[in-house]
C-alpha cells in the first residue's frame, strides 16, 4: 500500500518545503497575465486586473468545499479510516463540480454587469469582458483543481501538487508570449489569447492532476455510487467550508475597506501601500506554508486520537513562524530602501514605504499566531470560532483603527499599520488561548470507537 503507510512519519519540512514552493510561484507568476500585458497595453493590463479581482472571490468561494475536503480526509487517513477518505474525496469532487458550473454560467452570462459594479470605465469594458467571459467561464476547470490539489496535500503528496503548479505557470507564460508578441508569425491576440492561454494551461493541468489522483490513492474512487455515499460527508464539509469562506470573503472586504481610506490620503499613499504590501508577502509566506504543513499533521493526529502530540505539533510550529516571521521582516527592513527602489524613485514613498516595513517587525509575528494556530483549530474541527473572532476583529479594530488613525488623525499609513498590528496581535493571543483550553479536542469530525 502507498499514500499514508509510506508517509506515517510525515515531517514538518517534509510537507512544507512544496507548499512553500507552490505559494511563492503563486506569488511570483500569479500576475503573469498583467505583467506580459503591460508590454502590450496599459488599458489592457487596467481591465485584466478588475477582471481578476472578481475572479478572486470566486476562487474563494472555491475554496470553501477544498479546505472542508483537506481536513476531514486528514482526519479520516489518520483514524486509518481510508473507506470513508476515499468517500469524502468523491463527494468534495463532485460539490465543487456543481458548484463550480453555476457559478461558471453566472459569471459568463453577467460578467458585463459584474463589471459595472466595479465601475470599469467603457474603454476597457470590451476587453474585461472577454477575460472575463473566458477565464471567469471556465472558473469550473480551477474549482476541480483545487479540490484535488487539497485531497493529495490530505494524503501528503504534497510534491504532486507543486509539479502541477509549476507546469501550468510554465504552459501560461508560453502562451502568454506567443498571444502578446507573435512570435514566427502567430497572431497577436492580446487579451482574449492571454484569456484562452490561461485556461489551456489549468485545462492541461487538471487532465495531469486527475491522473495524479487515480495513481496516488489505492482505494477505488466511488464515483458511479457517489448518490449512496453518506449525507454526513457533505454535511462536515459544509460545517468546515462555509465559516472559512466567510473569515476569508471579511477579510477581502474590510481590506477593501481599508483601501478606500487610503484612497482619501491621496494616490502616493495608495501606491505606498501596494509596493510595501508586495515586499510583505515574500515575509509572511514562510507562516503560510507552515501553517498549511501543520494543519495536514494536526488533521492526522486528530484522527488517530494523539491529541498531545497534535497540542504540541501546533505551538511546535508556531515558536518557528515566529522565528522565521520575525528573522524575515528584520533582514526585509534593513533592506527595505533598496527593494523598494526596485518599483520607485520617488524618495516620499522610499521614506513613507521603509516606516511600513519596519513596523512589519512588530505586524509579521502577531501574523504567525493566527495563520498556525487558526490552521491547527480547524484541522481539529474547531472552525466557527477562529470565524467568528476573525470578523469581530477585522471589522471593530482594523477597519475602524485604519479610519480613526490613517484619516481622522492624520498618521496616514503608519496609522494604518498599527491598525494591523493590534488587529493581528489581539486575534493571535486569542487564538493562543483558545487553543490552550483544549477545546478543541472535542470538535473532531472522525467519531472516537471504543
Amino acid at each position: 500500500m502507498s499514500t499514508l503507510k509510506e508517509h506515517k512519519k510525515m515531517a514538518l519540512f517534509t510537507l512544507t518545503w512544496p507548499i512553500f514552493i507552490e505559494i511563492f510561484l503563486h506569488m511570483l507568476m500569479g500576475n503573469a497575465d498583467t505583467l506580459m500585458l503591460s508590454q502590450y497595453s496599459d488599458n489592457s493590463v487596467a481591465a485584466v486586473g478588475v477582471a481578476n479581482q472578481i475572479l478572486y472571490i470566486i476562487i474563494v468561494m472555491f475554496g470553501f468545499v477544498a479546505t472542508g475536503s483537506s481536513i476531514i480526509v486528514a482526519q479520516q487517513l489518520g483514524a486509518k479510516k481510508r473507506k470513508e477518505a476515499s468517500e469524502v474525496v468523491v463527494i468534495s469532487i463532485i460539490a465543487n463540480v456543481l458548484f463550480g458550473a453555476a457559478l461558471s454560467l453566472i459569471v459568463y452570462l453577467f460578467s458585463k454587469s459584474l463589471l459595472r459594479i466595479m465601475d470599469l470605465p467603457n474603454e476597457l469594458m470590451g476587453e474585461a469582458t472577454i477575460y472575463l467571459q473566458v477565464v471567469g467561464g471556465l472558473s469550473l476547470i480551477q474549482a476541480i483543481i483545487m479540490t484535488i490539489g487539497a485531497t493529495l496535500r490530505s494524503y501528503s503528496f504534497t510534491k504532486d501538487t507543486m509539479y502541477v503548479t509549476i507546469g501550468m505557470n510554465i504552459l501560461n507564460i508560453i502562451g502568454n508570449y506567443f498571444v502578446i508578441f507573435g512570435p514566427f508569425g502567430f497572431p497577436v491576440l492580446g487579451v482574449e489569447g492571454v484569456a484562452y492561454s490561461t485556461v489551456i494551461s489549468r485545462f492541461i493541468g487538471l487532465m495531469i492532476i486527475v491522473v495524479i489522483l487515480f495513481k496516488r490513492i489505492d482505494e477505488k474512487l466511488p464515483f458511479s455510487s457517489f448518490y449512496k455515499l453518506p449525507s454526513v460527508h457533505l454535511k462536515n464539509l459544509l460545517r468546515i467550508g462555509i465559516p472559512s469562506a466567510g473569515e476569508h470573503l471579511s477579510y477581502n472586504t474590510s481590506q477593501m475597506a481599508i483601501t478606500y481610506f487610503i484612497t482619501l490620503m491621496g494616490t502616493e499613499a495608495l501606491t505606498t501601500k501596494v509596493y510595501a504590501q508586495n515586499l510583505m508577502m515574500f515575509i509572511f509566506l514562510f507562516s503560510v506554508a507552515i501553517s498549511q504543513g501543520t494543519q495536514i499533521l494536526i488533521g492526522h493526529l486528530i484522527g488517530a486520537g494523539k491529541l498531545d502530540e497534535a497540542y504540541e505539533r501546533c505551538l511546535k510550529s508556531l515558536r518557528l513562524s515566529l522565528f522565521i516571521s520575525t528573522c524575515m521582516a528584520i533582514m526585509f527592513s534593513f533592506f527595505s530602501k533598496p527593494l523598494l527602489t526596485i518599483f520607485t524613485s520617488n524618495p516620499e514613498i522610499i521614506a513613507v514605504g521603509s516606516t511600513l516595513i519596519l513596523l512589519t517587525i512588530i505586524l509579521e509575528p502577531g501574523r504567525a499566531f493566527n495563520l498556525v494556530i487558526i490552521n491547527s483549530l480547524r484541522a481539529a474541527g474547531d472552525v466557527k470560532f477562529p470565524t467568528y473572532i476573525g470578523i469581530l476583529s477585522m471589522w471593530g479594530i482594523a477597519v475602524t483603527i485604519s479610519y480613526l488613525l490613517g484619516v481622522v488623525f492624520g498618521l496616514g499609513l503608519a496609522g494604518v499599520w498599527v491598525a494591523f498590528i493590534v488587529d493581528e496581535w489581539l486575534r493571535g493571543l486569542i487564538m493562543l488561548w483558545r487553543w490552550r483550553s483544549k477545546v478543541w479536542e472535542q470538535k473532531s469530525f472522525v467519531p472516537r470507537t471504543a
